[in-house]
């Protein structure tokens, strides 16, 4: 077995050879994952607070091209738990990332944090990854994705309202507009875009609404026709052939059951198409690369006050298969979800990952500061591996949807 540091060597190597070359396809981009770590947030009694005397945020490059996956290096990077877990996109060609902050410590706020607006550049062929650029958003920075072709990114900006355009040139970027949702207390949130390019789709969390945007280059205009999901729509994420996207709605975070709803992004004009339960408090969902199944992680109350009715010690990770209606079902359209398994996974659970092959899920447990990876095998969800991390791991990325 390689030590642990030619295994760093080793990946930062692949990532290296990235530099100055376009990718021909996902499968040629390293396999490993990012992950934002925020050191300067925790929560008291249920609600988010600033820390005094904060460490610097981070990112963490995991190596998940073997089982278990390992830690390669970590790099201090702005970086934010408040908001959904999309806080990092990866270019396509897998050179860069792009990470983003919504909030910082602040000791003058009452709270300990105060909003941010800022984009940092990661460059991810340097060996240790480097921060090249730092770009300013709109006010609570926090969804960050990257279009199919790699000349454009948008910004959801929760505090603010609004969605920022950059243009991209290599690995820089350059404000090239701001999308106006009509509501500043809308707090934007989950943010895809379609795989050709031409169609986003927003969360609006404070007034339930999911917006369509329509994307001509840099002009980019919101569709009329609003989506509904579910009580806060929040996270989302699209699968890799782009027929489909999950949402989750988080509801009001006191107790009750919440929701995930699959959107047909192939019909015209897209819509929701099935809407199931999740535990409470869904943070994240994702697709595994091949589309067939859907995993959600939901905080499950484990945030609450010990004393509270609904505290529970762990967040839940659940697993779902994507697949047809069955036979004499009301409705013979789109796609259905079927419950698969489900297991516990930390404390103030976050974002989750997928490896390439679909057989291993990474968890993020904001409380204890670790990744648990997860087995899927012969129907059964098994926690098999732990990874300590700098910080509280609250956003994931990987170089394939």
């Amino acid at each position: 077995m390689p030590s642990p540091s030619a295994l760093a060597g080793r990946t930062l190597c692949a990532i290296a050879l990235l530099a100055g070359t376009a990718l021909t396809s996902r499968a040629a981009a390293p396999d490993i994952a990012l992950s934002g770590n925020d050191n300067h947030t925790t929560v008291v009694d249920g609600k988010p607070r600033g820390l005094p005397n904060a460490k610097p945020d981070n990112v963490s490059v995991i190596d998940v091209s073997s089982f278990p996956p390992r830690l390669v290096t970590t790099v201090d990077v702005p970086f934010s738990d408040i908001g959904p877990p999309m806080a990092i996109a990866i270019a396509p060609d897998a050179s860069y990332a792009l990470v983003t902050a919504s909030t910082k410590a602040d000791p003058a706020s009452p709270d300990g944090a105060s909003p941010d607006d800022r984009v940092s550049v990661l460059d991810l062929t340097a060996s240790p990854p480097r921060v090249v650029q730092t770009v300013h958003a709109g006010t609570g920075a926090t969804a960050v994705r990257i279009t199919p072709d790699g000349t454009m990114a948008l910004v959801t900006n929760r505090n603010a309202g609004t969605v920022s355009v950059f243009t991209i040139a290599g690995h820089s970027l350059s404000p090239a507009g701001t999308v106006d949702l009509g509501n500043p207390k809308s707090i934007p949130q989950g943010l895809i875009i379609s795989r050709d390019g031409k169609t986003a789709l927003v969360s609006r969390t404070g007034d339930n609404t999911i917006n369509l945007l329509h994307i001509a280059g840099t002009t980019i205009t919101v569709d009329p026709r609003p989506l509904t999901a579910g009580f806060a729509p929040d996270t989302m994420d699209l699968d890799a052939a782009g027929d489909l996207a999950a949402i989750t709605s988080v509801g009001r975070g006191d107790g009750d059951v919440d929701t995930v709803s699959l959107i047909d992004m192939k019909a015209t004009p897209p819509r929701v198409i099935d809407t199931v339960p999740v535990p409470s408090g869904p943070e994240s969902v994702k697709f595994s690369p091949d589309g067939s199944m859907m995993a959600v992680i939901s905080i499950n109350g484990s945030i609450k006050a010990p004393g509270s009715v609904f505290y529970h010690d762990q967040g839940m990770l659940t697993l779902y298969a994507v697949q047809p209606p069955e036979p004499g079902a009301p409705t013979q359209a789109g796609r259905r979800l079927k419950r698969l398994a489900e297991a516990p996974a930390g404390g103030w659970a976050q974002g989750i990952a997928f490896s390439r092959d679909g057989r291993m899920i990474l968890a993020q447990n904001f409380r204890d500061h670790k990744l648990i990876a997860f087995r899927w095998q012969d129907g059964t969800l098994t926690p098999t591996a732990t990874i300590d991390l700098p910080g509280g791991p609250a956003a994931f990325a990987t170089p394939w949807p």
